[in-house]
């Protein structure tokens, strides 16, 4: 029986503005089966799901679907948004069903709303039931932490009655419990899904994986955790026959080399016969002749068999994964045990929590702050950065910090990382610089393109670069979700180069696995009934 739920790509190619290519004759079928498609930063994920959604224009081939898809993108900016209903997508049928209400009788708005009389009651209960109970429609979006904003956008996703989901990792910024209910939404869904993702809960729930490399798209039937053991079983295949053909073009090149040899000798032996033999010169130079003749036929031969053995080398190597390793470099900061660094006395934030805080800090000390969402986390760091002036209470930091926010809004859209890391440590050599930064996954191609052209895992990346390779490196990091965005080798990296750093760090994330690796000291939590110490 054929699938209600179909969307096929045929050909699909894709130039970035640079004229480099990204993706090249893509070609795959979805199915209603929930499918995960997975990669490295800069793959292209992002780029192939808004060519789904028909945001961005194909180089070449087309997309079909049957159905009205709806886009959940990688990267929201509540400031963009007037109101939780505009960023919820509905904002257009609020507004025509509000001039219907008031007797209007465009046939426009009719068909727009589609009998979708209760949207805004739905909304409304959609919200309360998420834990948003504290917002209305017209609750204006700058308002809403990282979270709500995530929550709110998927809301309207649920509230679409769209064919097709393609949602860019919708898991970010969202706490404990909003994570564990977006897997029981997406467990329920019943149409066509694509989640981009590097949540390895959501991604054991898909169906079906699709990965997307250099290579073009792959599928996977099955879950993650099979992906995985396939991926490694492939790898682990490719491998053992890379070397199998690297051994048979040694022994073959052995081989052809003793055949060399000896007609070589042989033709050196026949020269030396029909020397002794008194024959005549044109028997001799006959002889000779036709040795030569022997001897470029077998030299021919040889040849065309080491191109081939060469070749079926360079096959096999192909079929290797293009994962090259990520290397971090981290950088010593020389933050003594006694050195002050962090200093809040009856500390009252602007939103959120209203209980005052107090909290001396020195030395290396590494500390996760936690919480739900619009409790105050990304509010503390915040006040703590100096982007926001505290309610009440002291805030005193007493050492170079760096804050890299959810949006990572430090990073200058216009300028390349290349740039933008220059402008932090002028006295390093450019070489030195575009080695760090290709350590780090960026190569020489992507570290000149504008910052705004680049993934969400290669602007972390790119941030966290100007930072920790900056001619004076921050003592004090204020991470605010920092594993978002970010595919899982990159993510063991960044878990590597926070273990060595030895600055202090606050960081806020939602993914006790990735906080567990970090060899935290203590736990802020902010709680209901006030600010919690947590050792250990």
């Amino acid at each position: 029986m054929t699938s209600p739920f179909t969307l096929a790509l045929q050909g699909v190619s894709f130039h970035l503005p640079s004229g480099e290519p990204l993706l090249s004759d893509l070609n795959e079928t979805f199915d209603d089966r929930r499918t995960a498609l997975v990669g490295r930063n800069g793959a292209g994920k992002s780029v192939l799901a808004r060519i789904i959604a028909g945001e961005l224009q194909l180089g070449a081939g087309r997309v079909q679907s049957s159905g009205r898809v709806h886009y959940l993108p990688q990267r929201i900016e509540p400031q963009a948004f007037r109101s939780v209903a505009e960023l919820a997508g509905v904002q257009p049928l609020l507004d025509a069903l509000a001039r219907v209400e008031a007797g209007g009788v465009d046939p426009a708005d009719f068909e727009l709303l589609d009998g979708r009389w209760d949207l805004r009651a739905r909304l409304e209960a959609e919200l309360s039931a998420s834990g948003l109970g504290h917002l209305t429609p017209d609750t204006p979006a700058a308002r809403l932490s990282g979270g709500e904003c995530t929550r709110v956008a998927l809301l309207g996703a649920w509230l679409s009655e769209a064919n097709w989901l393609v949602l860019d990792e919708p898991s970010n910024h969202l706490d404990r419990t909003g994570r564990e209910a977006l897997r029981e939404q997406l467990q329920r869904w019943r149409g066509g899904l694509i989640l981009i993702s590097h949540d390895r809960l959501l991604l054991d729930d898909m169906q079906r994986v699709v990965e997307l490399s250099s290579a073009g798209l792959r599928s996977y039937a099955g879950g993650y955790a099979f992906y995985r053991e396939m991926r490694q079983q492939e790898q682990d295949n490719a491998q053992r026959e890379l070397q199998r053909r690297k051994l048979e073009r040694d022994r073959q090149q052995h081989a052809m080399q003793e055949q060399r040899e000896r007609q070589e000798h042989r033709q050196a032996k026949g020269r030396k016969e029909a020397k002794t033999a008194n024959q005549a010169k044109i028997l001799v130079d006959r002889q000779k002749e036709r040795s030569q003749t022997s001897l470029a036929r077998l030299a021919t031969q040889h040849g065309e068999r080491r191109e081939q053995l060469s070749r079926g080398v360079q096959e096999a190597f192909a079929q290797l994964r293009d994962d090259p390793p990520i290397h971090l470099n981290a950088l010593a900061c020389a933050l003594p045990e006694q050195r002050a660094v962090l200093l809040l006395e009856a500390l009252r934030l602007p939103f959120g929590n209203a209980a005052p805080l107090d909290l001396h800090l020195s030395g290396p000390r590494r500390v996760a702050i936690s919480g739900r969402n619009g409790s105050g986390k990304s509010t503390l760091l915040k006040v703590i950065a100096g982007e926001l002036s505290p309610a009440a209470g002291a805030c005193e930091v007493q050492v170079r910090s760096a804050y890299l926010d959810q949006h990572l809004a430090g990073l200058l859209p216009e300028l390349s990382v290349l740039e933008l890391l220059q402008e932090r440590n002028p006295v390093e050599e450019q070489s030195v610089l575009r080695t760090r930064l290709a350590q780090l996954g960026l190569p020489a191609a992507r570290v000149e393109l504008p910052s705004a052209l680049l993934s969400g895992g290669e602007r972390l990346k790119a941030a966290l670069a100007c930072e920790l390779y900056a001619a004076q490196p921050a003592q004090l990091l204020l991470l605010d979700e920092p594993d978002n965005h970010l595919d899982l080798p990159s993510r063991e990296a960044l878990e590597e180069l926070l273990r060595q750093y030895r600055g202090a760090l606050l960081v806020v994330s939602h993914d006790d696995a990735f906080l567990a690796r970090l060899q935290l000291e203590a736990r802020l939590e902010c709680a209901e009934d006030g600010w919690h110490w947590l050792v250990g």
